[in-house]
């Protein structure tokens, strides 16, 4: 059995899920030799969250060329702030590593250029994380359209709704400047676009968009009246609300970020509703694709529930996939937000005994509609990242689903947000094919389409 030598940059939230399995699941397949942060004090923390991990060498970000070769590292690790992807792919590619890398691909055309590039140079493996590939839901929704049930795919409705809890958290931390994240086009819708891409098996070619910051942010407290608020939510100040998060009473986010603070001055808590926020809460997107078929996308980060419904029309007939991830968010007695996990009860089993978070149904012309089966999954992603991180760290199996995603795929992806936020600059649909994407236009021609 052959044991993969790891280097990974930013030991952050996202991070851990990959210590985690280099420490446990997959220690037999792979072994953390350095490792890189900002914040040393994260580095630590997370060396006494997975004591099995040993001692990796630690370093500066700025050298890891010279990591990659003085360790022999097979493979980079990238999990840093998104705006960081692009340099950090680029050069261990050049130094001669493999990438594994949290989606988004890139924040921007020149990301997209200069990672294409240096794929083509070296000829290096870039494998991006698109969990949501692996949940059995959005699977079982690829197979029905794979199979040809509904037909030539003609038009995809597709909503997703952010919670008061998870959608809120873009606008505490970092990701609340575009120039960091790209906005929401980019960090987190690139998620949803990929699974269109991949359940249609098409290429985008032309983007409009509209949207803006309608709920968070200054402006929008002070006209809806919200009056004087804590400036983070990691305090006694009695005008905290259910909006404001306190780290203090979250182990993992106490120990990765309150308690680190003194290192480097970053606060992960700020208040959803001040200054600064360039980002936005309320998108759509009208996406056109190359064989013919038109995506309407919508993207809501402050919604009571959270979750996404997907409707595919087809030649022959309609696959419609609704997910509720989480039925509620709430407020406990000590003034804390609770998430309640269990679905709205709109969605209900045939006997209405047991809330439903799941279902796909599909209807072919003149014919009754039918339930498909969703398979069980387990973890986080709706059942994805346990498969996912098989794939990385194992390789994967026969995969006629092609759920693998390259820098292609991350291309293909990240480029309908750009133009997104291009669209938005400037108020007008924006050809893809005219972006200026050097090497990687190939990709979004099918001359590097691999599945």
């Amino acid at each position: 059995m052959t044991t993969r030598r790891y280097a990974l940059i930013g030991t952050g939230s996202r991070a851990q899920m990959y210590l985690g399995a280099l420490a446990e699941t997959h220690a037999a397949h792979g072994e953390l030799v350095a490792w890189s942060d900002t914040n040393p004090g994260r580095l630590d923390w997370s060396q006494r969250e997975h004591p099995q991990l040993g001692s990796p060498r630690r370093f500066a970000a700025e050298d890891l060329a010279e990591i990659v070769g003085a360790e022999r590292i097979d493979a980079v690790i990238i999990t840093s702030p998104d705006h960081t992807h692009a340099q950090y792919i680029v050069t261990s590619l050049d130094a001669g590593a493999d990438v594994v890398v949290e989606k988004p691909l890139t924040i921007d055309e020149q990301g997209v250029r200069d990672i294409a590039d240096a794929a083509e140079r070296t000829g290096r493996d870039v494998t991006i994380t698109f969990n949501y590939r692996y949940s059995p839901r959005n699977a079982e929704l690829k197979r029905v359209i794979a199979s040809g049930e509904i037909g030539e795919v003609t038009s995809v409705h597709f909503e997703w709704v952010l919670d008061t809890a998870h959608g809120a958290d873009y606008f505490r931390r970092w990701h609340r400047e575009k120039q960091n994240s790209g906005g929401l086009l980019i960090h987190k819708a690139s998620h949803h676009f990929d699974l269109v891409n991949w359940w249609i098996d098409d290429i985008p070619s032309r983007v409009f968009a509209s949207g803006g910051l309608r709920f968070y942010g200054a402006e929008n407290a002070e006209r809806r009246g919200l009056g004087a608020r804590a400036e983070r939510g990691s305090t006694d100040d009695p005008s905290r609300d259910a909006f404001h998060l306190d780290m203090r009473t979250d182990d993992k986010l106490r120990g990765l970020y309150y308690e680190q603070e003194h290192h480097d001055g970053y606060v992960r808590d700020r208040d959803v509703f001040d200054e600064g926020i360039t980002i936005e809460d309320n998108l759509a997107l009208l996406v056109d694709y190359a064989r013919g078929a038109t995506l309407s996308y919508a993207l809501n980060a402050h919604s009571p529930w959270e979750g996404y419904t997907v409707a595919v029309n087809g030649t022959k007939g309609r696959a419609e996939l609704q997910v509720v991830e989480r039925g509620s968010v709430l407020v406990d007695e000590e003034g804390r937000t609770v998430v309640d996990p269990s679905a709205r009860p709109d969605l209900v089993d045939d006997d209405g005994t047991r809330p439903a978070g799941e279902r796909l149904v599909v209807q072919k012309h003149f014919s009754p509609a039918r339930e498909v089966p969703i398979p069980a999954g387990e973890g986080s992603h709706g059942g994805g990242d346990a498969v996912l991180l098989r794939d990385v760290f194992v390789g994967a199996d026969d995969d006629p689903l092609g759920r693998t995603a390259d820098w292609a795929d991350g291309v293909r992806s990240v480029v309908v947000g750009i133009a997104g936020n291009r669209s938005l600059a400037e108020g007008v649909p924006v050809r893809i094919g005219e972006m200026a994407l050097g090497s990687a236009g190939r990709a979004l021609t099918g001359a590097e389409r691999s599945r």
